[in-house]
This record gives C-alpha cells, sequence and structure tokens, in this order.
C-alpha cells in the first residue's frame, strides 16, 4: 500500500520496500524496520513538487503489485535544497534515509563522509541489470573517486530551452533549430519582450552561467577532477559571463528582480506571456498542463566557440551505509533502474533516462504529448558537460549563486562581482585563497 506521510517540506519520504526472502540480505547491523503484517521499510528521500512526483508514486505502486510484502510511503520535500538540509540533519543525528534521489553536484559531501554504500559491487553481481545498459555521462558522475561507481543513476537530462511555439509565430520569428547562434537567440528574445511580456525566463545561478561559459571557449573551474579555483575572469570564460549577464542588465529580455519575485518564471511561461524558458527535463510533467498554447523544447544556442555545449542535470539512487536494510533497498533501486521501472519515469515527463535502450523507446519519445522534439536530449549527449562533484561543491555553488545573482539584477557591479566570487570560493575549493 502506498502511504503519504504529512508533513512540512522537509519532511522524509518513506518507502517501504520489503521482500521477506531477502529482508536481512546486505544489510548493516540492525533489525529491518517493519511495517503493518511485518513489511520491511526502506526509507527514501526524493525532491519535487506534486506533478513532478507523480511518477514515482506510479513506480512504487508497481514495485509493490510485483512484492507482496511491500509497504510504500511517500512524502516529498519540495525542493533540492530542502533535500540537502534533511539529508545533512538526518546523517548528523545518525537517522539517514535507507535510500535517497540526488543531484550529482550534491552528493559528494556524503560520499567524502563515508556514509554511502557503493553500488559498484551490486550492480556486478545484479541479474536484472547492468552497467554498459547506461549512458556514460550519467555514469561518470558519480563515481566519486573516479572509478567506483557511488550511486546508481536515473537520470542523465540536459539544460535545454522550452520555447511557445503560439509567440514565435505572432512574432515571425523562424523556430529555434540545432544550430542556432547567440545572436539568432537574442534576437528572439528581443522581439518577444514587450507590453508585460519577456523573452526569456532563467534562473540566475552557475548552473545556468556554466553551458555559455562552455560556449565561449572557456572553463568555469581549472580542473574538472579536482578544482582548487574558479576561471570566469579569463578573456574567453568572460565572453560568456558578459553574454549571459547582459541578458538583463543590458538587454532586459529577463523579467527584473523584483517581477521574478513576485511571479516566477515558470509560472509566467505556464501563463503564456514567456516566449524562451531555460530549464532540465523535469519541467515536463508541469508543461504538459499547458493547454491554452503550444510549447516545444529546443537546444541552447551555439557561441563564438562554434560548437553546442550543454550540462548534465543528472539525479542517482544513493544508499546510505548505515541502513540495515540495503539488500532490499538494492532491489528496489534495481526495479526502479529497470526497463521497467524507467519506461514509468520515462512517461512521466520527468526524466531522459539513464537507461540507453528506454531513452530511445517510444516511452521516451512519444510523439502523443509534447515536447515533440524529445530528442534535443538525447542529441545534447554527445556534446554534455558536467560541474565537479567534489566534497564541498554544493557550498561553492551556494555562495556564487548569491553573487551571480546580484550581478545579473544589477545590485552588484559585475567587476567586483567576480572578484568576491575568487575570494569566497577559493578557500572552499583549496586554492591559494585557503
Amino acid at each position: 500500500m502506498i502511504r503519504t506521510r504529512a508533513g512540512p517540506v522537509t519532511a522524509l519520504i518513506a518507502i517501504a520496500v520489503g521482500v521477506a526472502a531477502c529482508s536481512g540480505a546486505g544489510g548493516s547491523p540492525g533489525e529491518p524496520e517493519n511495517g503493518e503484517a511485518g513489511e520491511t521499510i526502506v526509507s527514501f528521500v526524493l525532491f519535487g513538487d506534486p506533478t513532478e512526483t507523480a511518477g514515482y508514486e506510479t513506480l512504487a505502486a508497481q514495485f509493490e503489485a510485483a512484492n507482496s510484502d511491500v509497504d510504500v510511503q511517500l512524502g516529498p520535500v519540495a525542493s533540492q535544497d530542502d533535500l540537502l538540509a534533511r539529508l545533512t540533519t538526518s546523517f548528523a543525528g545518525g537517522n539517514p534515509p535507507d535510500v535517497f534521489l540526488i543531484n550529482y553536484r550534491s552528493y559528494g559531501q556524503f560520499a567524502q563522509q563515508g556514509v554511502l554504500a557503493s553500488v559498484a559491487d551490486r550492480l556486478i553481481a545484479s541479474e536484472v541489470i547492468a552497467e554498459d545498459e547506461f549512458a556514460e555521462p550519467a555514469l561518470a558522475a558519480f563515481r566519486f573517486d573516479g572509478a567506483e561507481l557511488t550511486c546508481l543513476p536515473q537520470n542523465v537530462s540536459s539544460l535545454a530551452l522550452y520555447y511557445n511555439i503560439d509567440l514565435f509565430e505572432a512574432a515571425g520569428l523562424p523556430l529555434p533549430e540545432a544550430g542556432w547562434t547567440w545572436a539568432d537567440f537574442l534576437t528572439a528574445a528581443q522581439r518577444l519582450t514587450g507590453d508585460g511580456q519577456y523573452g526569456l525566463g532563467t534562473q540566475a545561478s552557475l548552473i545556468r552561467l556554466a553551458p555559455f561559459v562552455w560556449s565561449a571557449g572557456g572553463e568555469v573551474v581549472d580542473d574538472d577532477a579536482a578544482p582548487t579555483a574558479l576561471t570566469l575572469d579569463t578573456p574567453d570564460a568572460r565572453r560568456g559571463v558578459d553574454f549571459f549577464l547582459d541578458l538583463q542588465t543590458e538587454h532586459g529580455v529577463v523579467p527584473p528582480e523584483a517581477e521574478e519575485q513576485s511571479r516566477e518564471s515558470e509560472a509566467r511561461f505556464l501563463d503564456g506571456d514567456l516566449g524562451m524558458y531555460l530549464n532540465s527535463r523535469r519541467v515536463v510533467p508541469t508543461l504538459r498542463t499547458i493547454e491554452s498554447f503550444q510549447w516545444d523544447v529546443a537546444p541552447l544556442p551555439v557561441g563564438p566557440a562554434g560548437e553546442p555545449v550543454s550540462i548534465l542535470h543528472g539525479d542517482a539512487y544513493c544508499m546510505s551505509a548505515a541502513s540495515s536494510v540495503q539488500g532490499v533497498a538494492w532491489r528496489f533501486i534495481e526495479y526502479a533502474s529497470s526497463v521497467e521501472g524507467q519506461t514509468v519515469l520515462a512517461e512521466s515527463g520527468r526524466t531522459v533516462p539513464s537507461r540507453t535502450d528506454v531513452a530511445s523507446s517510444e516511452a521516451f519519445l512519444r510523439t502523443d504529448v509534447p515536447p515533440a522534439s524529445a530528442r534535443v536530449f538525447l542529441d545534447a549527449l554527445a556534446t554534455l558537460r558536467a560541474l565537479p562533484h567534489t566534497a564541498r561543491w554544493s557550498q561553492v555553488e551556494g555562495v556564487a549563486d548569491e553573487l551571480i545573482e546580484a550581478m545579473f539584477y544589477g545590485r552588484l557591479e559585475r567587476e567586483e562581482g567576480l572578484r568576491r566570487l575568487a575570494d569566497v570560493t577559493g578557500p572552499l575549493l583549496g586554492g591559494p585563497s585557503a
């Protein structure tokens, strides 16, 4: 039975996953927690709003249907920030979840602490799934030490550009397509701006800025595997920084800060008065609720470096080393990562499946629901790049995002902002300023 545990947005999601024959397999010291009629409970934390997490409810229900001793409890946290707060508190308090779904840029802090159970050996021994069935960019992001797989990826999304087809056609603009340039992108954004309507909506953050830096031929850090400094002040990187920041400060094609705070870009896109919107695949279930206009997805524009590039938005299932029910938890992860399990989430629209077979199937490339151009996400795999996943990277992003937002909305002068970025991130990265 699926149960939803009520509580604040930082509440724990518990999924009871139990099979009597394996209730003690692979577990750490301690007895499994039991639910009704002796059902084994495996706690599972994930993030997302109700529309996003609906696919996981279906996933859990189907797992239960195949495993009669399973009890599933759901109570999702609202955001990745809430997730990190919950995980940090639960690990510190000695009561971590058995399984959690987390982005590759955030799991490193837990991997370094040694509180995660590696999935590498279990994957090798599995008769249900195999490593070569998954996309390499997703796997690489969860090899914390560069070799052994720490968590099992369930998603290999990229940043993409969602656009309002009706607004493009009304403005007489060609629809975005592969190979379109920064100039094309800016022209479209400018012509779509006016009379309370804006051409573009985006977060002012490092993960939104990074693809523009790479597209200009620059780098975000000095070493992807072992970064010691941000490199946003180099000439090539600076071209990407300036182009991104100018979208708001110079061109005004992005809503001003006060307007963004009163109604965020996602809401503006849903309401039909935003021409383009930058986000990953996770927004698709919400966008599928749109009935008043047509929309689709396109690749990011190509910058001065002349090559297409996007940024990985990948999540994975991680297991806690302290779990007393690791064997049962792994069985759930196996199911969620099988063709059947990943098909459920692919059909929900939430993920770009990390399994290459499911990603290329009709479940993901379906044409009866938008986006019609879902193949954009598969085409992006060849030029997909990832930010670091070191232990303190989530802290780096936290402080960097505050400064990038201040520069984006003109609250902080650009040169001063870049200087502060170097000063505050240096100690976190262990570079010369540490």
